[in-house]
């Protein structure tokens, strides 16, 4: 088979085409072959996955211009009027003359003030090249080789534009030759091809129109001649090639009603098959052990490769089958339509008609629903057929109403498949099938065949059967419910979900990572051709229970041959997120779903209502003994410091963010004074979090190390504990002003990034923090350690010991308040009720353990009470 009927094969039959050996495995595969009677050259598969497979190589019916042998009297007049051309470019097929070595014009254009105003020579050199010269305003480029002189058709074209007189020559895709400067008349500016002049193919002009000679005359056959009036781009030529036309700035258009062709030239109307994108394709040669390239339209032998585990499941499937769907399926049709072996079935050349019989009788079999459960051996033979079908190589002026009702059936398939009841059976022959989200890639090819049902009094086309669908407009939308895909997804051995994790007893119980929304597919199409674009999607969640905490992604399924399917958020983020929808975006089209991590909700009311009595309480206990502790801070004259000062900051934020906290619920009714209340509780606890990382720092220039002086490291205390909180509120606000607040509280949104802007500064506060308590701790312990055997150097072991634990354990104590080391708890909270309770008992009383260590027990604030005792007695 030629290279593309050879990889269709084995894709059909469920494996690849072979890829290139190893270096040190070549001379014994080579062996192996030869003792099979396989000689000559055999074909490979490409790696890098440039060749595109046989649908995108299409039948063009087009008249060729065949000009047989030199002569002077033979030429075709493009009749139409040429404007001015600042940039040009020309292209077309054509098949060279080998018999002659003599110079040939493939065009002329000429115009009264430039008999050789735009032109393109060529001729054969003596190694066998064609090579080209470009002509503009009488200035010629130099013959430089384009392709092989083989009599093979080759597609060519030639750009030009008036800045810098930049030209390039193109031959079957590849840049071949290009310069500037070409046609630049002394230092002047080059000037733009002139408009109305004789455009003549396979001549040149010696006057205007006319008075041609023999020897530069063109032999050999043309077509598909368009010109445009700008440089074509390298993804425009490559489409040009595969006979697309792109339509803007098109000047002339290869037409037979827009040529005055000489009566002795023939024209044919010929079936002329459009070149792909690669036309040499890899091939293994038998006997040297070596690697060359070959023509991909050669018929050669060649090598399915299957992988070890789908093989022994093919194999499998094939044994134990019972054969009564295909048997069914091909009473019904009366003819083989179903093979029983998926080995050794030959490729199908399906047309349109032969299609839409055999899925006629495959979807009236699967419907009536007598084998309610497909076998393995059943999934692989349909899937077989679905290949096939989606392969058909749908030509232009077949009967459309067939094309339609094909779309039909194939969503009526695919979804009968994909029921319930069958999730086993795509588990047993997941390494063949690569898992359910290859039909995706299945259907995605079967789209592409609806563009000839678009036209401008129908502008877009919408096909359905349940849960699968397609729509196509100048966007390609397919979807696949959660009802249908989720269901085989979700089933045992699927690579494409992961499986459930295991469940934590308390708190909430982490249920599985799974697939929440239907599976999309989008593709945008400019000239029939995919390319990618960005995309934004809305999907609406499908899970059933309570989901108190979600990890939303957006993720692309990339399909493989080999690989079958990863999930990835390359390229994906998540826009807006809501308990029962999210929003994505991606800068690219593929496959798109929405994966959900879902907690599941395992409080009673009874713990809820407890856990919000137990904050009130906590808090108003907190904030008096806040305030109690500021006033004695402000009233009984204790001594002015740094220390003094930061913990009145500190105590003054802390204060001010529970009374908000403890009023909270009372500003629900209204969104103005909610959005007001979160506001301030976002600033006041950020200013909190900046003051305890301020007591870190002061905590560390007074232990540690002191590099600074007091007035300065006083400035940089006031912008850290309130500069940075502000910073922060107003840059969030800023940027997320319409997701700030949550739906159901007074705080920030949870569900979208905005709970970033305080949980990350918290995050780096705590840690900071506790490497300083880490490092204070040491330096205490070293230094009580020294003062002990200063002192007592001959106290027992255990005194020491008591001495040391004591020296560990003070500043820890004195320190957690103030350090908010303590809402460290915080991460834990999810795993456990008891958590909860502990993380809220903390926090909601650390205004009173501020209270009772650093007013109390402090020795500063005593002394200035009994300061202020005896100057009343005296």
């Amino acid at each position: 088979l030629d290279w593309w009927h050879a990889d269709r094969y084995c894709e059909q039959h469920f494996a690849q085409l072979l890829f290139e050996p190893q270096e040190s495995e070549q001379a014994s595969f080579s062996e192996l072959l030869q003792s099979h009677h396989v000689r000559g050259s055999v074909w490979l598969n490409e790696r890098d996955g440039v060749l595109h497979k046989l649908k995108w190589r299409r039948d063009h019916i087009v008249p060729v211009l065949v000009f047989g042998d030199k002569t002077d009297t033979k030429y075709v007049k493009v009749l139409s009027d040429f404007p001015a051309l600042p940039a040009v470019t020309a292209c077309a097929h054509l098949q060279w003359d080998t018999r002659t070595q003599e110079i040939a014009t493939i065009f002329s254009y000429a115009v009264p003030a430039f008999i050789n105003e735009f032109q393109l020579r060529g001729f054969v050199d003596e190694e066998g090249f064609v090579r080209f010269a470009l002509i503009v305003h009488g200035h010629h480029s130099p013959y430089l080789p384009v392709f092989r002189a083989d009599g093979q058709w080759h597609h060519f074209c030639v750009t030009w534009q008036q800045e810098n007189g930049t030209w390039a020559i193109y031959a079957d895709g590849k840049r071949r030759a290009s310069a500037s400067g070409l046609c630049a008349v002394g230092p002047s500016a080059p000037q733009a091809i002139y408009g109305q002049g004789t455009f003549i193919i396979g001549q040149d002009q010696d006057s205007l129109g006319g008075t041609f000679r023999e020897k530069e005359s063109f032999s050999g056959n043309i077509t598909d001649l368009h010109i445009w009036q700008k440089v074509l781009g390298a993804e425009q030529i490559e489409k040009v090639r595969s006979c697309w036309v792109v339509e803007q700035d098109l000047v002339f258009g290869w037409s037979s009603d827009a040529l005055e062709v000489e009566s002795t030239i023939q024209e044919v109307t010929t079936q002329f098959l459009c070149p792909g994108p690669v036309e040499e394709c890899r091939v293994f040669e038998v006997g040297s052990s070596g690697f060359s390239y070959a023509s991909c339209l050669q018929s050669l032998p060649f090598i399915c490769r299957y992988r070890k585990d789908a093989y022994w499941q093919l194999k499998k499937a094939q044994l134990e089958s019972s054969h009564s769907l295909t048997n069914r399926v091909n009473m019904l049709a009366e003819r083989t339509v179903i093979p029983e072996n998926v080995f050794t079935s030959d490729v199908q050349d399906m047309n349109l008609s032969v299609a839409l019989g055999a899925l006629d009788v495959l979807t009236t079999v699967l419907r009536e629903g007598e084998t309610p459960v497909l076998e393995s051996s059943d999934l692989l033979v349909v899937f077989q057929l679905l290949k096939q079908v989606s392969d058909v190589e749908v030509q232009e002026g077949e009967d459309l109403e067939m094309l339609e009702q094909l779309g039909q059936y194939y969503m009526e398939v695919t979804e009968l498949i994909l029921e319930e009841q069958n999730i086993e059976t795509w588990s047993s022959v997941n390494e063949v099938i690569r898992g359910p989200m290859t039909v995706v890639e299945l259907c995605n090819r079967m789209v592409s065949h609806l563009a000839l049902l678009l036209s401008t009094g129908r502008t877009k086309i919408t096909i359905q059967h349940r849960n699968v669908g397609l729509r196509r407009l100048m966007v390609k939308n397919m979807w696949f419910g959660y009802g249908s895909l989720q269901r085989c997804l979700s089933g045992a051995g699927s690579s494409a979900v992961f499986q459930d994790a295991a469940a934590s007893e308390g708190g909430q119980k982490y249920l599985s990572t799974t697939v929440g929304t239907a599976v999309i597919s989008s593709a945008l199409l400019s000239d029939y051709q995919e390319i990618s674009t960005s995309v934004r999607y809305h999907l609406q969640h499908s899970v059933q229970w309570v989901v108190i905490s979600m990890c939303v992604l957006c993720f692309l399924l990339r399909v493989s041959p080999d690989a079958g399917g990863m999930w990835s958020t390359a390229g994906c983020s998540v826009v807006t997120s809501l308990l029962d929808s999210t929003a994505c975006f991606c800068n690219h089209t593929t496959n798109f779903a929405v994966l959900l991590q879902v907690y599941e909700m395992q409080r009673t009311t009874k713990e809820e209502l407890a856990l919000q009595t137990l904050t009130f309480i906590g808090c108003g206990v907190s904030f008096c003994a806040l305030m109690v502790t500021l006033i004695l801070f402000l009233a009984v004259g204790v001594p002015k410091s740094e220390r003094t000062t930061v913990h009145k900051n500190l105590i003054f934020a802390l204060a001010a963010a529970e009374a908000l906290l403890m009023f909270s619920e009372l500003a629900k009714t209204n969104q103005v004074v909610c959005f007001m209340v979160t506001a301030c509780l976002h600033l006041f606890f950020m200013a909190a979090f900046s003051w305890m990382l301020v007591e870190g720092l002061l905590l560390w220039s007074k232990v540690v190390a002191v590099n600074m002086s007091e007035d300065r490291r006083m400035k940089f205390y006031y912008v850290t504990g309130w500069g940075l909180p502000v910073v922060i509120v107003g840059v969030t606000l800023a940027t997320s002003f319409n997701k700030y607040v949550a739906d159901n509280r007074c705080w920030l949104n949870v569900q979208t990034n905005v709970i970033w802007a305080f949980v990350g500064p918290v995050l780096f506060i705590l840690a900071v923090n506790t490497f300083v308590l880490c490092r204070v701790v040491m330096v205490t312990v070293s230094s009580a350690r020294r003062r002990s055997k200063m002192l007592t150097p001959n106290s027992s072991l255990e005194n020491q010991i008591g001495i040391q634990i004591w020296a560990t354990a003070k500043p820890i104590l004195v320190l957690l308040p103030v350090l908010g080391l303590t809402w460290v708890c915080g991460v834990l909270v999810h795993l456990s009720v008891i958590w909860a309770y502990v993380f809220i008992v903390l926090n909601s009383l650390q205004g009173l353990y501020i209270f009772l260590v650093y007013a109390i027990y402090n020795s500063e604030v005593r002394n200035a009470i009994q300061r202020m005792k005896d100057k009343k007695k005296a």
